[in-house]
């Protein structure tokens, strides 16, 4: 296994629930793909352009994980349109620029496939940009589901987009893994009953992504696959 496992607090139920694993469900950006800085410079360019000031980084990337139009409601809501459409012309026309694989991607979703497992996307953001980043990078055939904040009315981290997609491929949460970079990630993935996987590459701080009490923290995917053949409570290095 390449890639250590920096954490695990797992029980007998958790090992025995990853040996009858039924699927596994990632958040998009910042865990399969690195647009962190992409969504640090669109924020920007959004807030100055039609607030006439930068938003602190502190403040605008604080709820990444959660639809881009709730975090423009709570920062300026008589301007939420407006951010919103700025954001995302900014975001499209700079996408294939900015936007970059993590290493060992390709190679941990391959694993993984070869492995048997169902695999789903459950994000947070609309349809077209997240299909934009699924086809840049070449995901979509790792995917049996793909669950935008198109296709649900409650986004994260309410447990339902991560139901709707277990519902979608017949599969039950407890037995399935959710990985994911923000602690929204890993609060929806404990409420709906899942493996909270923190991923610990992508957009926030590993004290902030485990706060909400994630089973497991890996600092790269291709920690991944290891995981799902590796006795509970080790730890690889």
């Amino acid at each position: 296994m390449i890639g250590p496992l920096i954490g695990t607090h797992g029980t007998t139920p958790v090992a025995e629930r990853i040996r009858g694993l039924q699927a596994i469900l990632f958040d998009l950006d910042g865990t399969l793909i690195d647009t962190v800085e992409l969504i640090r410079v669109s924020f920007r360019h959004a807030t100055r352009t039609v607030l006439g000031y930068e938003v602190p980084d502190e403040i605008t990337m604080a709820h990444v994980g959660r639809p881009l139009m709730q975090q423009f409601h709570e920062m300026a809501p008589e301007h939420a349109d407006e951010l919103l459409a700025e954001y995302r012309a900014f975001n499209m026309a700079h996408h294939d620029e900015m936007a970059k694989s993590y290493p060992g991607t390709i190679e941990a979703l391959t694993e993984l496939r070869s492995q048997g497992i169902p695999m789903g996307i459950v994000t947070s953001k609309g349809t077209a940009a997240a299909t934009r980043g699924i086809e840049l990078f070449g995901l979509r055939p790792f995917f049996d589901v793909v669950v935008t904040a198109d296709d649900v009315a409650v986004h994260k981290p309410d447990p339902y987009p991560l139901r709707f997609a277990a519902g979608l491929m017949g599969v039950e949460l407890e037995y399935c893994i959710y990985v994911g970079d923000s602690p929204h990630d890993m609060q929806a993935a404990i409420a709906a009953g899942a493996i909270a996987v923190a991923a610990l590459w992508g957009a926030f701080a590993e004290q902030e992504v485990v706060v909400p009490g994630t089973t497991y923290a890996l600092a790269s995917i291709q920690g991944l696959p290891g995981l799902l053949t590796e006795r509970e409570g080790s730890v690889i290095d």
